[in-house]
C-alpha cells in the first residue's frame, strides 16, 4: 500500500516546481531537427538521436554547437557531426511499410450497447452509430479461431472483450473465454485476455472469472466523485462513481494473476491529476493511467492546445510523485510513466503509433475486421471479416498510408519514432493538435530517465 497522501506542503511545492517545469519544457521540447533532440540534464546535456532512439551524454560545448545548427535548421551538418561523432548508423526503419502482417489480438465488441450515458463517448454510447446488439457466441468463437489459425504454436495471441459495457454480454464473454484457452491449449498456444469495462455491472463471481483466467482488468474512473459523474453518469444522469467503486472491491481484493488497473480519460478543467492519482493508487489498483479526450462522437469535452497545455503540467506533477516514490524506494504504478520510461530504455523506435491495422484489429458484434476497436463500423477502417478473413488489400494500403513518413509533420519531428504518429483514428478525425503535449510528456520523460537512471539505477532492473 502507498503511504498517506503528501502533505499540503509537499503538494504545494509539487505543483510549483511543475508550473514552472511545464514552462521550460514546453519551450525545450519544441521540433528543430528531424534528427536529433538536446535534453538539458543536471550536469551534462543529453543528445537524443531519432534514428533508433538513441539517448547519450554529451559534453557541453557539444551541445552549444549542435543547438546552433539546430537554430540554423542545418541538417546536412547535424548529419556531418553526427558521422564524425560514430553516432551515425543505417536507417532503424526506412520507407517500406509493413505487409501482410499476422494478427496476434483482437478486440471483440461482445456487446455493442451500454447501459451508460458519457458525455463524450467515441462508440456513439455504445452503439457504434448503429443498432444496439451483442455478438452471438458463435461470432466470437469464429474471431477466436482465426486468432489461433495465424498463430504459430509457443507465441502468445491476445483476446480483448470491449463494448460498449462487454458485461451486457456476460455469457458469451465467458464462454468464448473458455473456449479460447482450451483452444490455445491444444495448440501449445497461450492465450491473454483483457477487458474495459465501466464497472457498473461487475458481480462477485466476475472477480474469480477473472483472475482463473488472469484477466487484465480496466476500469474506466474518470476522476473522483462529482467529477467522474459529470461525465460518465447512467442513461437517466444519475452518478456511477460510487456504484463503482463498491463492485470494483472485490477485484481489488483477489487480484494476482488478474490485474486491475484505472484508466482516466481527461476532459477541459481537469487539472488535479495527482488527487485522482493518489486516490486511485491508494484504492490498490495495479496501474494508472490519463489519456486526453482528443475526439468525440458529438464534440464534446475535446481539449483544446490551451486545454493540454495545463495537462502537461499536471501530469508532470504526477510524474514528479512517481520520481520521489521510486527514490523512496517505494513502487508507484503510474502507468503513462512507467510505460514511456520502459519505452526509452529499450530505445523503442517504430513506424506507427500501435498495433492498429496490423498485429492488431477490431471484430464487431456482425464480424467484420477493423484498423481496431474505435474503427468499428467505419469504413475508413474497414480490414475484411471473420469468415473470409483480411482483406491484404485494404490493410496493405492502410500501412503504407499510416507509416509514420507518410504523415506531416511527423516526418520532421524528433519525436517521430517515440511517438509513431498519434493515434490513428484522432488523427484522422481531428488532426494533430496534441503533438506539443506529446513532445513535452516525451521531453520531461527523457529528463526523468537520465535522474532515475543516475540516482535510482535498481528501478530499472
Amino acid at each position: 500500500m502507498i503511504p498517506p497522501f503528501p502533505s499540503d506542503t509537499t503538494t504545494q511545492l509539487i505543483n510549483t516546481i511543475a508550473s514552472k517545469l511545464a514552462l521550460e519544457v514546453a519551450r525545450q521540447s519544441l521540433p528543430g531537427s528531424s534528427q536529433i533532440h538536446l535534453v538539458p540534464g543536471a550536469d551534462h546535456t543529453r543528445l537524443f538521436v531519432s534514428n533508433g532512439s538513441r539517448y547519450y551524454k554529451i559534453a557541453n560545448t557539444t551541445a552549444a554547437h549542435l543547438q546552433q545548427l539546430i537554430q540554423q535548421g542545418d541538417e546536412a551538418a547535424i548529419h556531418r557531426e553526427l558521422v564524425a561523432m560514430g553516432l551515425h548508423t543505417l536507417p532503424a526503419i526506412n520507407d517500406t511499410p509493413l505487409q501482410d502482417p499476422p494478427v496476434h489480438a483482437l478486440s471483440l465488441a461482445i456487446a455493442q450497447k451500454c447501459n451508460m450515458g458519457c458525455t463524450y463517448c467515441y462508440a456513439d454510447q455504445g452503439d457504434f452509430g448503429g443498432p444496439a446488439k451483442n455478438m452471438p457466441l458463435d461470432t466470437a468463437k469464429k474471431s477466436i479461431d482465426l486468432l489461433l489459425d495465424n498463430a504459430e504454436p509457443g507465441r502468445k495471441v491476445q483476446v480483448t472483450f470491449l463494448g460498449g459495457e462487454p458485461l451486457i454480454n456476460r455469457p458469451a464473454l465467458r464462454e468464448a473465454t473458455i473456449y479460447a484457452a482450451e483452444a490455445g491449449a491444444r495448440k501449445n498456444i497461450p492465450v491473454h485476455f483483457s477487458i474495459t469495462t465501466n464497472g457498473t455491472l461487475l458481480k462477485p463471481d466476475d472477480a474469480t472469472f477473472f483472475e482463473t483466467y488472469g484477466f487484465a482488468v480496466t476500469v474506466s474512473l474518470d476522476g473522483i466523485g462529482a467529477q467522474h459523474d459529470r461525465q460518465r453518469p447512467f442513461k437517466n444522469g444519475s452518478g456511477t462513481y460510487q456504484h463503482i467503486i463498491e463492485k470494483i472491491q472485490p477485484l481489488l481484493r483477489i487480484q494476482q494473476q488478474m490485474q486491475v488497473s484505472a484508466r482516466v480519460t481527461v476532459t477541459p478543467g481537469q487539472n488535479d491529476l495527482g488527487a485522482t492519482l493518489l486516490e486511485f493508487v491508494n484504492m490498490g489498483f495495479h496501474s494508472v493511467g490519463f489519456s486526453p479526450l482528443l475526439r468525440a462522437a458529438n464534440g464534446r469535452d475535446e481539449m483544446t492546445k490551451e486545454d493540454l497545455k495545463m495537462m502537461l503540467e499536471s501530469m508532470i506533477a504526477c510524474g514528479l510523485l512517481f520520481e520521489q516514490h521510486v527514490l523512496q524506494g517505494k513502487r508507484f504504478p503510474f502507468l503513462n510513466m512507467i510505460n514511456a520510461l520502459k519505452e526509452i530504455g529499450k530505445n523503442t523506435h517504430r513506424p506507427y503509433p500501435c498495433g492498429a491495422g496490423a498485429g492488431y484489429m477490431g471484430v464487431s458484434a456482425d464480424g467484420g475486421l477493423f484498423a481496431c476497436h474505435r474503427f468499428v463500423n467505419e469504413p475508413a477502417g474497414s480490414m475484411g471479416n471473420i469468415y473470409d478473413g483480411v482483406d491484404s488489400t485494404l490493410q496493405n494500403n492502410w500501412l503504407a498510408s499510416r507509416h509514420v513518413h507518410q504523415q506531416t509533420p511527423c516526418n520532421s519531428c524528433w519525436a517521430q519514432y517515440l511517438c509513431g504518429g498519434g493515434c490513428h483514428h484522432e488523427v484522422l478525425e481531428k488532426g494533430r493538435h496534441a503533438c506539443d503535449y506529446i513532445r513535452g510528456w516525451l521531453h520531461y520523460t527523457l529528463q526523468a530517465h537520465e535522474r532515475l537512471s543516475r540516482l535510482a539505477p535498481d528501478w530499472f532492473m
